[in-house]
C-alpha cells in the first residue's frame, strides 16, 4: 500500500531520513510524495504500474485513468511499453507530459467512465478504441480480443468508434477493431492473427476442432486452414501453464501436446507451430505455410 510523505512524517521520518532512506532502498519512491516498501514492489510491469496509478490518481484533477493505463487496471494485455506514464484523459486543458504523467484532453461522456477498485477508468470499449487509435496494431487488436473475451459486444464497440469520428488515428482505430476477435486466447495468438492478415494468409477459422471418424475430438488448434489440411500453432509460456491441471508438470502437458499433434498428423493434418520471435520474421513463417500447404496438395 503506498504511503504518502505526510503518513511518513507522522510515522516520525524526517524529510532527510526519507531521502536517505529511498538512496538506500529501504523505500521505493513510486512518484514524487508516494512510497512503497521493497518488498511491496511487484517484479510484473503491469502491476507496478497499476500500484502507480492507484497513488497518483489521489492528485487533485488528476482526471480519469485512460489508455495504456486504464488497459492495465482492466487487465487488459500490454507490451511494447516500458509504462512509466500514468495516462488519464479531462475534458479541458491542454494535452501534455507532466511527471510521470501524460494528459490527454478529449470528451467523456457518461457512459465512457466507470469505477474499478474505486478509481474512475474509461470503459472497457472506449479505452480498447482509445489504444487503436495510438498503438501499433498487434497491441491494439490483442487489447480489443481480451476485452471481447471479457464481455465487451461488438455493438459496444461499434458505438465507441462512431463517437471517437474525427479524433486523431481514428482510421487506424477502425481497422483494427474490424481485426479483433474473441476466438484468440492469448496475445500471442492475437499477434499471430494480425501477422498471418497482413501477410494475405489469413486463417480460415480459430481455434479448429478435428474430430475422427466416431465423432470423438482429436484435437484444437488455434488456427486452420482446413482447405489446406493445414493447423497453426502458436506456442507460448503462458500457454502450457493455462494447460496445466492439477497434478500436471510442464512436461506432462508437452507430451500430451506430442500425442495430439501426432494424432492430427495420423488424420492427414499439417501442424506449423511458431513462436514470439518467430512473428519478426513473417516471411520465413508464410514460407513454412505454403511448405504446409503444398505437402498436402500432392
Amino acid at each position: 500500500m503506498p504511503r504518502t510523505t505526510a503518513d511518513l512524517l507522522a510515522e516520525g521520518y524526517s524529510h532527510n531520513e526519507l531521502a536517505q532512506s529511498a538512496r538506500r532502498g529501504e523505500l521505493v519512491r513510486l512518484r514524487r510524495g508516494s512510497y512503497l516498501d521493497p518488498d511491496e514492489v511487484s517484479e510484473d510491469a503491469a502491476l507496478r504500474h497499476r500500484q502507480l496509478v492507484g497513488a497518483t490518481l489521489p492528485l487533485p484533477g488528476a482526471g480519469v485513468v485512460s489508455h495504456l493505463s486504464a488497459a492495465v487496471v482492466h487487465g487488459l494485455p500490454v507490451w511494447g511499453d516500458p509504462l512509466r506514464l500514468v495516462h488519464v484523459t479531462r475534458t479541458s486543458g491542454t494535452g501534455r507530459r507532466e511527471g510521470h504523467l501524460h494528459l490527454h484532453v478529449t470528451p467523456l461522456g457518461p457512459a465512457d467512465v466507470v469505477q474499478v477498485d474505486d478509481l474512475a477508468v474509461t470503459a472497457l470499449a472506449r479505452t480498447v478504441v482509445d489504444l487503436a487509435r495510438s498503438l501499433p496494431l498487434q497491441q491494439s487488436v490483442a487489447a480489443g480480443d481480451a476485452a471481447l473475451r471479457k464481455g465487451l459486444t461488438s455493438g459496444e464497440l461499434a458505438t465507441a468508434l462512431d463517437e471517437a469520428q474525427g479524433r486523431p488515428g481514428v482510421f487506424a482505430a477502425r481497422r483494427a477493431v474490424r481485426l479483433m476477435d474473441a476466438r484468440s486466447e492469448s496475445a500471442g495468438e492475437s499477434a499471430s492473427r494480425v501477422v498471418l492478415h497482413q501477410c494475405g494468409l489469413p486463417p480460415t477459422d480459430l481455434q479448429h476442432q478435428v474430430f475422427d471418424d466416431r465423432g470423438r475430438l482429436v484435437g484444437r488448434s488455434d488456427f486452420a486452414w482446413p482447405e489446406h489440411r493445414t493447423l497453426g500453432e502458436f506456442d507460448g509460456r503462458v500457454k502450457y501453464g493455462r494447460l496445466l491441471r492439477p497434478g500436471q508438470t510442464p512436461e506432462d502437458v508437452v507430451w500430451e501436446e506430442k500425442r495430439r499433434e501426432d494424432a492430427l498428423r495420423d488424420r492427414g493434418w499439417q501442424v506449423v507451430r511458431w513462436i514470439w520471435a518467430d512473428l519478426l520474421r513473417p516471411d520465413l513463417l508464410v514460407e513454412r505455410l505454403g511448405r504446409a500447404f503444398r505437402r498436402n496438395a500432392r
